[in-house]
């Protein structure tokens, strides 16, 4: 093996190029390990858990570019190393068309004065500044990058608050506002229901089943996973649901959260009771929803929840398929497996769908672990080991401190799909598969190879082990929703409708019941 490094002096790249350029060298052939990212401690810490770890590349700013490519030669390393260049070259001709680059944001703006919203993605230690910078400049804010103290968060929420500004973030992943899609987010057609999200991934099942029920997307909003936590208070949902009921666009408003700080939860509540407009909000949990009232709605899980939202614009119910359980596959796939497969592991890119899913197994199981489990009794303490049903989120720090976001880069879930497959007490494997902006290219595709080893390996061991998944996406993503169902068909994978019939579908699948 040989190893191959370059520092660029005073080269900076945002965290969403790199983990893009980062997967797509990864992917080369001759490369055992391509890591591509900016010379911050985090990201040395990687590269010493790599075992990559130079004196040259210690003494790396945090301002440099660092390209650590280890492979079969000297040669095959240098042909990778022009790969990564090109794809550089062709991110910048790409954009030379539309773009222009600017030092800072102060400089952006006196430029575009026009602008009024900014995306800022930069390691967590520069975020806050950032985006205060941003703020003071009068623009809008969201916030991709995380590892954000929650002062820093509490801080610029407040400020955003005065002056009447979107803070978005930290850890915002999704927003759609007047029509383009921000980070990670899907191709919707326009419409009257706008969406508040403390949650990405939450919000954009949101808006696809708004979308598959005829509905459309007016704006939405993101919050960041922590405003409803109890420090941050529901800043930005409040402030969100105050610019939405004055959108001319907005007739229905839809929220949607994790569980959020029980008092927060209130406060938000009693804002929206007031509110002008119809508003469902779908909190999701353990607990029973609330009874409706007027004007203000509860569901229980996203797909509910847009069902009422888009019955709320005029649609009616009798004009919509609603994908009921299919329980004739339910007890298909029981008979399959043999008594001692009674249990579900989820691998999930997205922590709203890996909740759902999780909330729907506990509603029937006591014992269901998980990175993300509200009860601490049923956290994992090692991620990397498996407890009876055990949902994962790899999204969460626990798997992406300092490495690519699962949507982008699938190495760590195929490895954990792996494992699991060879856990003789496995009865199903969930997985979901994320479209739209930001994401992987071909989500699907990229698993393939790893399904069928799955699946084998569980073949050979006699074993039939049931692979579930779930794409989140519209028939307007590229790739589409059909092409990405047909793939999932075509590997011998049963596919859910919804993220809610995933949840529903595992547990029942490994349920040594009786179907219904």
């Amino acid at each position: 093996m040989s190893t191959r490094i370059v520092i660029k002096k005073n080269t900076y790249f945002d965290s969403v190029s790199l983990m893009s350029v980062s997967t797509k060298a990864n992917q080369l052939d001759g490369v055992e390990q391509a890591f591509v990212a900016m010379a911050t401690e985090m990201n040395k810490g990687v590269l010493k858990n790599l075992g990559l770890m130079t004196d040259e590349l210690e003494q790396a700013a945090s301002g440099d570019l660092m390209i650590v490519i280890k492979g079969a030669s000297d040669d095959a390393n240098t042909a990778t190393l022009e790969a990564i260049e090109a794809l550089f070259v062709r991110k910048d001709s790409a954009g030379s068309r539309h773009e222009s680059r600017y030092a800072t944001l102060s400089s952006a703006h006196t430029h575009i004065p026009e602008s009024n919203l900014a995306v800022i993605s930069v390691n967590g230690a520069f975020a806050a500044r950032e985006a205060r910078q941003a703020l003071e400049n009068d623009l809008n804010v969201m916030l991709f990058s995380d590892n954000v103290s929650l002062e820093d968060e509490l801080a610029l929420k407040q400020l955003a608050h005065q002056k009447g500004l979107l803070m978005m973030g930290p850890d915002c992943g999704t927003a759609i506002i007047n029509g383009a899609g921000l980070c990670f987010a899907n191709e919707v057609r326009r419409g009257s229901i706008g969406i508040i999200g403390a949650s990405g991934t939450g919000s954009q099942e949101l808006s696809v089943r708004i979308h598959e029920f005829g509905g459309g997307i007016s704006q939405l909003i993101g919050t960041g996973g922590r405003d409803l936590s109890e420090k941050i208070g529901g800043i930005m949902m409040l402030d969100a649901l105050q610019m939405l009921e004055e959108d001319e666009q907005t007739e229905v408003i839809a929220l949607i959260s994790k569980p959020p700080a029980p008092a927060v939860a209130r406060k938000v509540l009693e804002r929206a009771k007031s509110c002008r407009k119809p508003v469902v909000v779908c909190f999701l949990g353990r607990g029973e929803p609330q009874a409706d009232e007027e004007g203000l709605q509860f569901a229980r899980g996203t797909k509910e929840a847009a069902l009422k939202a888009v019955l709320l614009t005029g649609v009616k119910k009798e004009s919509l398929d609603l994908h009921p359980l299919n329980w004739p596959l339910i007890e298909e796939v029981r008979a399959l497996l043999k008594p001692e497969q009674k249990y579900i592991r989820a691998l999930f890119c997205g922590g709203t769908l890996c909740d759902e899913a999780m909330f729907a197994a506990l509603e029937k199981y006591p014992n269901v672990y998980s990175n993300i489990q509200p009860n601490q009794e049923y956290r994992l303490k090692d991620v990397n080991v498996s407890i009876a049903h055990t949902f994962l989120d790899f999204g969460d720090d626990d798997f992406t401190n300092g490495k690519p976001h699962p949507m982008i880069d699938p190495t760590n879930r195929i490895s954990r799909l792996l494992q699991e497959a060879r856990d003789p007490e496995v009865g199903v494997i969930v997985m979901d598969f994320v479209l739209g902006y930001g994401s992987h290219e071909d989500p699907v595709g990229v698993m393939l190879d790893a399904i069928k080893e799955a699946k084998a390996i569980a073949a050979r061991d006699g074993r039939h082990l049931v692979i579930l998944g779930y794409v989140l996406g519209t028939d307007l993503d590229t790739p589409s929703l059909g092409q990405q169902c047909q793939m999932l068909t075509d590997a011998g994978v049963i596919w859910a409708s919804s993220s809610t019939n995933t949840g529903l579908l595992a547990r029942e699948f490994v349920c040594k019941e009786e179907a219904q």
